[in-house]
């Protein structure tokens, strides 16, 4: 892999990619961003809050304005899990990098969202978790250049399995 390229990690809530990012970047001596904490640093507030008050439109469009404005190289981003819904973010990205899925059943995200009231989760109004999956899964696999299988693997398997595929 080109080292100046970054790897983006794309995927739903729960699937693993601020903590496999993290091992990630330290594996490969790499930089790691993770662009939930920018979107809450330029918004000044949890990502929960931006929900609350502003609904899913003002989240995504922070979200695109954050991963708009970054310029990285050889970086491991982790991006939220609504970033795949917004395919301005989603070019900017690839065009900086190799973007991966880390796919994971819909079972498994529910069993790992048991916190979903506090992870600031972006549901459209009356949109089940279910839906919010089944609308995000098509757009993942779009986008992907390298799908990682994550459901029932621990995350040191994950990495490893990535690492082996870059």
């Amino acid at each position: 892999m080109h080292q100046h390229r970054n790897i983006v990690l794309i995927g739903m809530p729960g699937a693993g990619k601020s903590t496999v990012g993290v091992i990630l970047a330290k594996s490969l001596g790499m930089q790691f961003i993770d662009t939930d904490l920018l979107v809450q640093e330029r918004a000044g507030k949890m990502l929960q809050e931006i929900l609350d008050e502003g609904g899913p439109e003002a989240f995504r469009r922070i979200e695109e304005e954050t991963i708009l404005s970054l310029h990285p190289r050889s970086a491991v981003i982790a991006t939220g899990g609504s970033v795949a819904c917004s395919g301005d973010a989603m070019a900017h990205l690839k065009a900086g990098g190799v973007v991966v899925y880390l796919a994971i059943s819909y079972e498994e995200m529910e069993t790992r969202l048991r916190n979903i009231t506090t992870r600031g989760i972006v549901l459209l109004p009356g949109q089940s978790l279910r839906g919010m999956y089944d609308e995000r899964v098509p757009l993942y696999e779009r986008y992907a250049d390298i799908t990682i299988a994550c459901s029932g693997e621990d995350l040191e398997s994950v990495v490893q399995r990535l690492i082996d595929v870059l």
